[in-house]
C-alpha cells in the first residue's frame, strides 16, 4: 500500500506502545518512529530493542511533525495528553490510543478533536496484553490473532478527509499486525470489557492477596500449589498503576460484575452439597465449549 504516515510519534513505550512499535517495523513499516516516556528508561529500551528510532524531548513538538500521534499510557494520561495535544495540532494530523477503557475518551476525542480545522481522533483498544509491563516485555507478536477495537459514541461527528485517510492506513497497519478489526459503541466496549477483562483482573488480585495472607508464609506452599494456582493467580502479578485509572474510568461496569460474582459465590457456597454444584459445573464447561 502507498504509506502517506511517514512519521509517528508514540507517547508512552512501555509494554504496548514498545509492541506496537516492533510490530511496525515487523509489518514492513518504513517511516520514521518516534517515542517518549515519562520513564526515560522504558523510552531507551524500547531504543535498544528497535521499537522506535528516536526519543524526543519535546513530545508536542514533535507532535506537530508527526502525521500520527498514539498514545499509549494509562487512561487519565491519555486524557492529558489529549488536552494538551487539541490545540497545537491541525486537520492533517490523527491521534489514536490503546486506552483500556473507552466511553470517556470517545467523549472526549470528539469533543477535542474531530471537528474543522482540528486533529483527527480515532479511539483504540488492541485486546491484548501481558501480566507484566514495561518496555523489556515488548514482542512484535504481541497482537497477533487478537481483536483491536475502535469504539465511537452517537454524537461522533466524521473525520476530516486527511484525518480519514490516515485511520484508514492506520487500519490497514493494524491487520497487517495479524489483528481483526471490531467497531463498537463505547459504551458497550467499556460494559463488554468490565465481565471478560476486569472482572478476571480484580478476581485474580483479590484470590492472589487472600492466598497470600492465609497461606502466603507457609514453607510447602511451593509444592502444594500447581497448575490450578499458578493459573488463578498469574493476573496477580498486574500493575496496580494501570488498573488503578481502569478502575477510576469504569467504576459502575466494574462493581456491577463483582457484585454478581459475589452472589454467585455465595449460591456455590450454599450448595456444595447440593445437585445445583453440578449444574454450574455444567454452565462452566457449556461456556467453554462455545
Amino acid at each position: 500500500m502507498t504509506q502517506q504516515l511517514e512519521r509517528i510519534l508514540i507517547l508512552g513505550t512501555g509494554l504496548l506502545g514498545a509492541s506496537t512499535g516492533l510490530a511496525l517495523r515487523s509489518a514492513g513499516y518504513s517511516g520514521s518512529i518516534i517515542g517518549w516516556d515519562k520513564d526515560g528508561t522504558q523510552s531507551h529500551i524500547a531504543l535498544g530493542a528497535g521499537a522506535i528510532d528516536s526519543v524526543t524531548s519535546n513530545p508536542v513538538e514533535t507532535a506537530r511533525e508527526s502525521q500520527l500521534i498514539l498514545l499509549a499510557t494509562p487512561v487519565y494520561a491519555i486524557l492529558d495528553w489529549m488536552k494538551q495535544l487539541a490545540p497545537v495540532l491541525t486537520n492533517d494530523h490523527l491521534v489514536t490510543d490503546l486506552g483500556s477503557t473507552k466511553a470517556q475518551i470517545t467523549e472526549a476525542g470528539n469533543q477535542l478533536f474531530n471537528q474543522r480545522g482540528r486533529a483527527g481522533f480515532l479511539a483504540g483498544h488492541p485486546m491484548a496484553g501481558k501480566e507484566v509491563s514495561g518496555a523489556q516485555a515488548a514482542e512484535a507478536k504481541l497482537f497477533q490473532n487478537a481483536v483491536w477495537i475502535f469504539t465511537t459514541d452517537e454524537n461522533q461527528p466524521p473525520l476530516q478527509p486527511d484525518a480519514m485517510h490516515h485511520a484508514s492506513e492506520w487500519r490497514a497497519w493494524v491487520e497487517k499486525f495479524g489483528c481483526r478489526t471490531l467497531d463498537l459503541d463505547a459504551h458497550r466496549h467499556d460494559e463488554l470489557v468490565a465481565w471478560v477483562s476486569h472482572l478476571p483482573q480484580f478476581l485474580s488480585t483479590a484470590l492472589t492477596a487472600l492466598i497470600q495472607d492465609e497461606v502466603g508464609d507457609a514453607p510447602e506452599l511451593t509444592a502444594v500449589g500447581g497448575r490450578a494456582l499458578r493459573e488463578m493467580t498469574r493476573l496477580g502479578s498486574s500493575p496496580y498503576s494501570m488498573w488503578r485509572d481502569i478502575a477510576l474510568t469504569n467504576t459502575e461496569a466494574i462493581a456491577a460484575a463483582i457484585h454478581a460474582l459475589e452472589q454467585r459465590l455465595a449460591h456455590l457456597r450454599e450448595n456444595l452439597r447440593t445437585p445445583e454444584l453440578r449444574e454450574e459445573f455444567e454452565q462452566a464447561n457449556h461456556f467453554r465449549k462455545s
